[in-house]
C-alpha cells in the first residue's frame, strides 16, 4: 500500500523546566499548534528542539523542512538582541530558543522557506531582521490593554479582544477580503520598530503592529500578533491564514522534489 508523502513543517519548541527543577529540560510545544498543521493544512508537524546555536546547523535544519511555525509562548525574546533594557523582574525569557529561532530565520530567508509566525514568533522575526520590541505596552500612553484577558480562564483568554486595521491592498487584505477584523490579544510585550525588510500588513487602533509580511513579497513569510491556531476549527479567518501557509508549503515541496529530480 502507497502513502502520500505529506510535506513536513517544523514546529519550534520551547525549554522548560518542570516541578521548578532547572537542571532537567524539557522541549515541547502547546497541542494547539500541532492541531493547527492537522487540522488546517495538508502537512506532517514535526517538532524542532532548541538546540541550534548557529546558521549553519539551521541552514541544515532547513534543508529537511518545507515549512517553519514559529509559535506562542509565555517567554519573551531577550532584551539582549534587539539593543533593549534590562527586563524587569520576573519577566520569563528563554534563550535557547532565541538562539534557535534567530538562526532559523535567517536560514529560513536564504533558502525561501515558508514561515508563518505567530505572537512570539512574530517578535522574533521582527527583532532577527533588525527591529525592536516594546518591552511593556502598558507603560506607553493611549494603548490598548492587549492583554486584557491573560488571566482568564483558558477558554476565555481566546475570545476576541479588540479589531484591527489590514494595510489596504496587502497581503492579508487580499487574502482575507477584509479591511478590519476582530481579533485575540494575549500579549503585553510589541514591536517597537518594524524591520526594514518588513511590510506592515495590520494594526491596532492604538497603532501596535499586529501583522506583517516580507516587504519583497520573494516568498511566504508572513506573522501575527494574535493567535489563529486556537480556533483552527471555526474561525474563517484562521482557516484562510493556515491554508495559505499550506498551499505555500505544498508549492515548496513540489519545486524542492522537481529541483532534486533535475540535479539526480
Amino acid at each position: 500500500m502507497s502513502h502520500k508523502h505529506k510535506p513536513v513543517i517544523g514546529i519550534i519548541c520551547d525549554a522548560f523546566s518542570r516541578d521548578g527543577k532547572a537542571d532537567r529540560l524539557f522541549h515541547g510545544v502547546a497541542e494547539e499548534y500541532i492541531r493547527a498543521i492537522r487540522d488546517g493544512t495538508d502537512c506532517q508537524p514535526l517538532l524542532i528542539p532548541v538546540l541550534t546555536n548557529d546558521v549553519t546547523e539551521a541552514d541544515t535544519l532547513c534543508q529537511t523542512l518545507d515549512g517553519i511555525l514559529l509559535t506562542g509562548s509565555r517567554t519573551n525574546v531577550h532584551p539582549v538582541y534587539y539593543g533593549g533594557e534590562t527586563s524587569k523582574a520576573g519577566t520569563l525569557h528563554d534563550e535557547k530558543r532565541d538562539r534557535t529561532a534567530l538562526a532559523l530565520i535567517q536560514a529560513a530567508l536564504k533558502f525561501k522557506l515558508p514561515v508563518f509566525g505567530i505572537c512570539r514568533g512574530f517578535q522574533e522575526i521582527n527583532v532577527a531582521l533588525g527591529g525592536t520590541l516594546h518591552q511593556n505596552l502598558s507603560d506607553l500612553d493611549g494603548r490598548l490593554d492587549h492583554a486584557k484577558y491573560l488571566d482568564y480562564a483558558q477558554h476565555q483568554q481566546y475570545q476576541d479582544c479588540h479589531e484591527i486595521n489590514l494595510t489596504s491592498n496587502g497581503y492579508f487584505h487580499h487574502l482575507l477580503g477584509e479591511s478590519r477584523i476582530s481579533i485575540n490579544s494575549l500579549h503585553y510585550q510589541g514591536v517597537d520598530r518594524l524591520a526594514d525588510s518588513l511590510s506592515l500588513e495590520g494594526s491596532a487602533d492604538d497603532g501596535t503592529p499586529e501583522a506583517f509580511s516580507l516587504s519583497d513579497n520573494s516568498h511566504f513569510f508572513i506573522a501575527t500578533q494574535w493567535h489563529p491556531e486556537w480556533y483552527i476549527d471555526t474561525d474563517p479567518i484562521s482557516q484562510a491564514l493556515f491554508n495559505a501557509f499550506n498551499n505555500a508549503v505544498h508549492d515548496y515541496a513540489a519545486s524542492k522534489l522537481a529541483q532534486s529530480r533535475t540535479n539526480g
